[in-house]
């Protein structure tokens, strides 16, 4: 017996502007993660190395949050970074938004803007059914935690 599954990825955008240049922000969230917990420590909690090296694609990383109250967890699969646009994709591969979607993408990319630039996020999902709502409040925690990064990495100049 087969039944015919239409797979349908959706997606949510968001653009967050930051005072940090587009390569210093890549920089931080694509090498430095690790140090995310210590810059927003009510939404990371942390962020290990499982597989691979900092900074390369097909390394792994397990990632320690807090979403909408909950402490959570994602291991996520680094699929592509590209230093020349500044954008690195994620894939989720293990963890609790697993539990409402079949297939979760972030794609972040910082172009510039003025002094500063605009962090712009993709998130690509694959919804399990359609009574599942779309990651909102997810997205919304990101460019939050992006404004978090930016903030910090000023303090930094």
């Amino acid at each position: 017996r087969s039944r015919k599954m239409s797979s349908k990825i959706e997606k949510l955008e968001a653009d967050v502007e930051i005072n940090v240049s587009p390569v210093k922000f890549h920089e931080y969230f694509t090498r430095r993660p690790h140090h995310i917990s210590n810059v927003s420590p009510g939404k990371i909690q942390g962020c290990d190395l499982h597989d691979g090296d900092w900074g390369t694609v097909g390394s792994v990383i397990y990632w320690n949050y807090v979403h909408d109250g909950k402490a959570k967890v994602a291991k996520q699969l680094i699929e592509a970074i590209d230093d020349e646009t500044n954008s690195i994709t994620l894939k989720v591969i293990e963890g609790d938004v697993l539990e409402e979607y079949k297939s979760f993408k972030g794609i972040i990319q910082a172009s510039p803007k003025g002094e500063g630039s605009i962090v712009h996020w993709t998130l690509e999902y694959e919804k399990l059914h359609n009574q599942i709502s779309d990651p909102q409040t997810l997205l919304q925690f990101l460019a939050e935690l992006s404004q978090d990064i930016g903030g910090h990495l000023v303090t930094q100049a």
